[in-house]
C-alpha cells in the first residue's frame, strides 16, 4: 500500500510539473524578454500579488477539464448555473471541471498523509474521490442560493431608486443605468444584472428581451414577476412608476409575511430539541437524587 501511495504522489508531481512547464511558456518568454530589455518596475501591492496568484492557480486548474468527458448540453447547463452564481467568463466552466478532477486527488492525498487510508482503504479512498467530485457542485449550488437571496433582499431598494429616477423625468433605460451606478456598493449583485441589461439595450436588443434575460440569469421568482409587470405595463401603456411602487410594496409585504411564518414555525421546530435533549436532562437532575435515595433505602431494607 505504501508503494502505491508513493507512486501516486510521484505521478501527480510529474503531471503538475509538466503542466507548469507547458502552461507557463508565455510567462517564461516574458521573463526572458524582461531580462533582455529591462524596464523600470513598480512595486506590486498585496492585492495585485494575490490577484496574480489566483489567476495563475486558475490557469493551471483550467487545463485539467479535458480529463472529464462532457457533452455540449451539459456544458451549456453548467455555464447557465455559473452565470446564475455571478461568473460569466468562459474560463469558469473549465475551472469548475478542472476542480472536479483536482479536488478528489487532493482529498486522496490528504487521506493518505493523515493515515485515514490505512483504516479502510477501499471505503476511505472511494469516499474521498466521490466527495471530491461532488464538492464543486455543492459549492456552486451554495453560491447560487446566496446570490439569489441577496438579489431578493435588495430588489425593493433598487425599485425605490428606479421610481425616484423615473418620477424625476428619466426614462426607464436611463433610470436603470443611473440605479446601477448609484447602488453599486450597496447592492452589487442586482446592479451587476442591471448593468448587463443596459449593455444589451445599447447593443440594440429589445427592452423586453433584455429584462427577460435578466430574469433567466437570476432565477429569482420576484425578478420574474417584476419583468412580467414591466412588459405588461409597456404593452398596455400604464404608468411604470406606479407599477414599480406596487411591486416594491408587495415584495416588502411578502418579506414581513415570511418572517411571521418563520416565527410561527419556531414553536414546532423547538419541540424536537425539547423532547430529545432538554427534557431528559431535566428528568435526570430532578428525579436522579430521588432515585438514588430510593435505591439506598431498598438496599438497607433488604439487609
Amino acid at each position: 500500500m505504501g508503494y502505491a501511495i508513493l507512486a501516486f504522489g510521484v505521478v501527480f508531481l510529474l503531471i503538475a510539473s509538466g503542466g507548469l512547464l507547458l502552461f507557463y511558456r508565455e510567462a517564461m518568454l516574458q521573463r526572458i524578454s524582461e531580462v533582455i530589455n529591462p524596464a523600470p518596475k513598480k512595486p506590486k501591492s498585496l492585492l495585485e500579488t494575490i490577484q496574480q496568484t489566483g489567476l495563475s492557480i486558475g490557469g493551471v486548474v483550467e487545463h485539467f477539464d479535458q480529463v472529464l468527458p462532457k457533452s455540449q448540453a451539459e456544458v451549456s447547463i453548467v455555464h447557465q448555473r455559473l452565470i446564475s452564481a455571478g461568473y460569466r467568463s468562459e474560463s469558469t466552466v473549465k475551472m469548475l471541471y478542472g476542480s472536479k478532477v483536482l479536488t478528489p486527488i487532493v482529498l486522496a492525498i490528504i487521506a493518505a498523509a493523515t493515515g485515514l487510508g490505512s483504516l479502510n482503504p477501499l471505503l476511505v479512498y472511494a469516499l474521498a474521490l466521490g466527495l471530491g467530485f461532488l464538492l464543486p457542485d455543492f459549492w456552486l449550488s451554495n453560491r447560487i442560493k446566496k446570490r439569489q437571496k441577496r438579489i431578493t433582499l435588495g430588489l425593493p431598494d433598487v425599485l425605490d431608486l428606479l421610481i425616484i429616477c423615473i418620477e424625476a423625468g428619466l426614462s426607464l433605460d436611463q433610470a436603470t443605468a443611473r440605479t446601477a451606478e448609484e447602488l453599486r456598493s450597496a447592492q452589487p449583485e442586482m446592479c451587476d444584472e442591471l448593468n448587463v441589461v443596459v449593455l444589451e439595450q445599447r447593443a440594440g436588443r429589445p427592452r423586453a428581451d433584455c429584462w427577460r434575460n435578466m430574469a433567466d440569469r437570476t432565477g429569482v421568482e420576484s425578478t420574474r414577476n417584476l419583468v412580467s409587470m414591466l412588459v405588461q405595463s409597456e404593452q398596455l401603456g400604464t404608468s411604470i412608476a406606479r407599477t414599480l411602487r406596487i411591486h416594491s410594496d408587495t415584495l416588502r409585504t411578502q418579506r414581513v409575511q415570511a418572517v411571521e411564518e418563520a416565527a410561527a414555525k419556531l414553536t414546532i421546530k423547538l419541540l424536537f430539541p425539547l423532547v430529545f435533549f432538554i427534557f431528559p436532562s431535566l428528568f435526570l437532575v430532578i428525579l436522579g437524587p430521588a432515585i438514588i435515595q430510593m435505591m439506598q433505602t431498598f438496599t438497607a431494607m433488604g439487609r
